[in-house]
């Protein structure tokens, strides 16, 4: 076990990585930032509260994200969407769609607390054995894109 420990701390792979590793430690040291000022210890009152002559006055400064950065609250959107280009098992058994029969290719919408299954011919079936919190944990993170109406959601999904 001890010579195949030995044989990769000679690796010329594993020498460059640690080579690069400390370089990056080394540059990330350089450019350490200044400390952050401490908390302040109450709230602060607004600008209109302060003397006059107490202090210079303090901009104040928006801490939000600029819109187009911003992802939608789910008060400002009926619902979200995602594919599931593969059969579905739920309890050990194949989802199928209720209409045409078609087991894989989803659309699934998570709606009002309930989600529902959209086949690729456009049958719309809901699915109680699941939940926005099953749809959260396999969505992923938020989409790429936001569309307010529910036919150009369909069209980005290729549906």
């Amino acid at each position: 076990m001890f010579h195949r420990i030995r044989r990769r701390k000679q690796d010329p792979f594993v020498i460059e990585a640690r080579r690069q590793h400390q370089e990056m430690w080394e540059m990330a040291q350089r450019m350490s930032c200044p400390p952050a000022p401490a908390p302040q210890a109450g709230p602060v009152p607004p600008q209109s509260q302060v003397d006059a002559g107490a202090s210079e006055p303090v901009a104040e400064v928006d801490d939000f994200l600029p819109p187009e950065l911003r992802v939608p609250s789910h008060d400002q959107v009926d619902g979200w969407m995602m594919p599931w280009p593969w059969p579905l098992v739920l309890d050990g058994e194949i989802v199928t769609c209720t209409g045409c029969g078609a087991y894989r290719d989803w659309i699934i919408m998570a709606t009002r607390a309930q989600i529902w299954l959209r086949c690729r011919a456009g049958h719309q079936q809901q699915e109680k054995r699941l939940d926005v919190a099953w749809f959260n944990q396999h969505s992923g993170p938020a989409a790429d894109n936001t569309l307010f109406a529910f036919e150009d959601c369909l069209r980005h999904l290729g549906h």
